[in-house]
């Protein structure tokens, strides 16, 4: 069991360090942060860096944000058109209103689904289920 949470821990840290890459909303504040009982958030740029553990949430991507996820065991829906999103860790569900370039997954045994856009699809991790409905 210890080793889905570490992987979630480190597609997370490694998520953060992308910060800022592909987003194209027009917001361009300083960055944020929020941790509490629904997870971690860290606004950096145009780019959200969520991570969590066993939580059920909702995010949003505004109109043109980025998103990378971390953790493991969360439902997340995502409100908003992303322009990427990134996932990691293991046996999330994620809802995702639209995603308009690139979603890639690097988890294991994620499902991830998306209702709108066309973007690139990049799932590098094993187990996971991506689709469009």
């Amino acid at each position: 069991m210890q080793m889905p949470v570490l992987i979630g821990v480190t597609a997370s840290a490694a998520m953060i360090g992308l910060a800022g890459c592909g987003s194209e909303s027009s917001d361009t504040g300083s960055p944020t942060a929020t941790v509490g009982s629904e997870g971690g958030q860290v606004e950096i740029g145009n780019t959200i860096n969520y991570g969590s553990v066993g939580t059920t949430t909702e995010l949003d991507c505004a109109d043109g944000k980025s998103l990378n996820i971390g953790g493991n065991n969360n439902k997340l829906t995502v409100k908003g058109t992303c322009a990427n999103a990134n996932i990691g860790g293991a046996d999330n569900t994620v809802t995702m209103e639209r995603v308009d370039k690139e979603l890639s997954v690097v988890g294991f045994n994620n499902t991830i689904t998306y209702k709108d856009g066309d973007p690139k699809i990049n799932d590098t991790g094993s187990g996971n289920k991506i689709n469009k409905g």
